[in-house]
């Protein structure tokens, strides 16, 4: 049997990691400004997560949700410590596309309606919730038949009210910070004003912190720069390090009732303790702080290059778009100044590198970064 072929691979096989670095089988050393799309977020191998891991899997490893499992509970404590939002209700799935089914879903249940507003160039996982991916309007996922969807220009609220006002719609989606979309940052006006214009017209707003949320704006979530309170927030890829897992946070006014959600792998002891982990390194490493720091020095940096046309970002999760398209730039540094970047579009690339990068690997990433140019 082979393999599925859809999307292209790099000719390179990662055998070893350590920190904000990986080694392939030849043993060449590369530098991980990528992060499997942002997965890896107290770095690779933490020794913390590795014995949170090992430890579980010889204790008992996974079982079905059919039975009660502790550390769940103690993962939603410690997630609404962290993240501001204690007063929240936590329902654990396997991935970020499946965390905005289910939000989706619950907006849907809350108010009856099944019309969503989205935004171009957002991207929310490829199920029912997906919109277009950047740059390629032929590449849509399937859209749940029952399921409208409305894409708006970012930024622009008068847009949304009109759209509110139709009286049909059950949920607002956005991204806390677009990624694939080039990392296109909502204004903090402008999540303002679906917040209030949501709470005006009975409809649910879904933000999506899946890419930019756990630490990796500087702060916990990047919708909390505009000090709001979205009433469901997805999210996955950084919350178990690279371990599939995705969970939804759910605001008091959403009511639990059997059978309104389900899942089989969600939530399972081997997740739970990969996600723990996670939240105890952080803490204990300050990391969201340090993605701030590290990530404002990184952005001076870059800023001192003529050729960049733009940069955007917050934290460790910047874009740096260039005039011409990238595609020479970032081959350049992956095979011969061996860093992993990642793309948006054509002219975009994307950093998002592990919450636990230091001054010296930026220095490191800015000589290499260089050298490419």
């Amino acid at each position: 049997m082979k393999l599925f072929d859809v999307y292209p691979l790099f000719n390179i096989e990662i055998v070893k990691g350590k920190g904000c670095h990986v080694w392939d089988k030849e043993g060449q050393e590369y530098l991980d400004f990528y992060g499997g799309h942002a997965v890896i977020s107290v770095g690779h191998s933490h020794p913390t997560y590795v014995k949170a891991i090992t430890e579980q899997v010889n204790r008992l490893g996974f079982y079905s949700n059919s039975v009660i499992n502790s550390l769940q509970q103690k993962l939603a404590d410690k997630l609404g410590v962290a993240s501001g939002y204690d007063d929240y209700s936590l329902f654990l799935v396997n991935s970020g596309a499946e965390a905005n089914e289910n939000a989706l879903k619950l907006a849907s249940f809350h108010n009856g309606k099944k019309h969503v507003v989205a935004f171009k160039h957002a991207f929310h996982g490829r199920t029912s919730a997906a919109v277009r991916v950047t740059d390629n309007p032929k590449i849509i996922a399937p859209v749940n038949e029952d399921l409208k969807v409305t894409y708006l220009p970012l930024n622009n609220a008068e847009l949304v009210e009109a759209e509110l006002k139709k009286g049909d719609v059950s949920s607002v989606i956005i991204e806390g910070i677009q990624g694939i979309g080039g990392i296109q940052l909502p204004t903090d006006e402008f999540m303002q004003s679906l917040r209030t214009l949501c709470t005006r017209y009975g409809v649910c707003l879904i933000v999506d912190e899946i890419q930019s949320g756990y630490g990796r704006s500087g702060k916990f979530f990047a919708h909390q720069y505009a000090g709001i309170r979205p009433d469901l927030i997805t999210v996955a890829k950084g919350i178990a390090n690279g371990f599939p897992m995705g969970g939804l946070l759910i605001s008091p006014e959403f009511k639990p009732v059997y059978g309104m959600l389900g899942t089989t792998f969600g939530g399972n002891h081997l997740a739970c303790a990969a996600a723990i982990a996670v939240l105890d390194i952080m803490q204990e490493e300050r990391l969201v702080e340090n993605a701030l720091q590290v990530g404002n020095y990184l952005m001076d940096e870059l800023k001192k290059f003529p050729g960049i046309k733009d940069l955007r970002g917050r934290g460790l999760m910047i874009g740096v778009e260039f005039e011409e398209p990238i595609k020479e730039i970032r081959s350049k540094l992956l095979y011969e100044q061996h860093v992993f970047t990642g793309v948006a579009g054509t002219n975009t690339i994307r950093l998002l590198p592990p919450l636990c990068l230091s001054a010296e690997e930026v220095d490191e990433f800015i000589r290499r970064f260089k050298q490419a140019l």
